[in-house]
């Protein structure tokens, strides 16, 4: 089955067509700019010319950044503060003119590994963290997903964790990536004392610079990169679409 899988995020929204029943993307990513404001209308405009980009007619699956409740964005933590309450699936559906299933976006790329990448085949309690401009998190129990588990907006210092150890902080400190690792270390190890996962997979665009910070990490937990890398949002949306349709 063919889906184009669709990654919304609080600076880019990329997308492509995905063979589900292998993880393959079947044609290059195609990536444009948030837009700022990210107003619903805004977004779904993009979404729209994301599908016009491949002349899709078919399933899509998007992964967007919020708590989402049956298609529904019930948060908005990275993305206009009008999404809270947006019916996103129907809106996106409206704007393409296509069948759209609409998910959390790191709920979507733990989708992703756990079926094609480093939590495949693992049991027990295993915990995807994205950083990027936000730190976004899926939690699996035996291969099943908790969806919405937002803890990247866990209190660190006083405010959420996400504005103390993502990617967009270590930017705005001038951060070098071994300068942040102690910053991301306490916010893994505060996470370690809540919920004690087996294993933990970093995803997002910072998984490609594991290797620099993952040193610092003193989580008793295994930790490893995410193999999808920066594409596991896409394919997990993807794949999102065919487990809810059951197709």
């Amino acid at each position: 089955m063919k889906v184009l899988g669709i990654d919304i995020g609080g600076s880019g929204i990329k997308g492509t067509s995905v063979e589900t029943k292998t993880g393959t993307l079947l044609e290059e990513r195609y990536r444009l700019p948030t837009p700022q404001p990210s107003t619903p209308p805004a977004v779904a405009e993009v979404v729209a010319v994301v599908a016009r980009h491949f002349q899709w007619q078919g399933p899509i699956g998007c992964g967007f950044p919020a708590v989402v409740q049956h298609g529904v964005t019930m948060t908005a933590a990275n993305v206009d503060k009008a999404w809270i309450g947006a019916d996103a699936a129907r809106l996106f559906a409206d704007a393409t003119g296509c069948e759209v299933v609409v998910v959390n976006d790191a709920d979507a790329a733990g989708i992703a590994e756990m079926k094609f990448g480093a939590g495949k085949g693992r049991k027990g309690l295993v915990l995807i963290v994205t950083i990027g401009t936000g730190l976004g998190t899926a939690l699996f129990i035996d291969g099943r997903l908790v969806p919405n588990m937002e803890l990247g907006h866990i209190e660190l210092h006083g405010e959420d964790a996400e504005v103390w150890a993502s990617d967009a902080a270590r930017q705005r400190k001038d951060l070098s990536w071994e300068a942040w690792a102690p910053y991301f270390n306490e916010y893994l190890t505060t996470l370690e004392r809540l919920i004690w996962p087996d294993l933990i997979i970093i995803g997002g665009g910072a998984s490609k610079k594991f290797a620099l910070f993952a040193p610092a990490l003193t989580v008793k937990a295994e930790v490893v990169p995410a193999r999808l890398r920066n594409e596991a949002g896409i394919v997990g949306a993807a794949l999102a679409f065919r487990k809810l349709y059951g197709k």
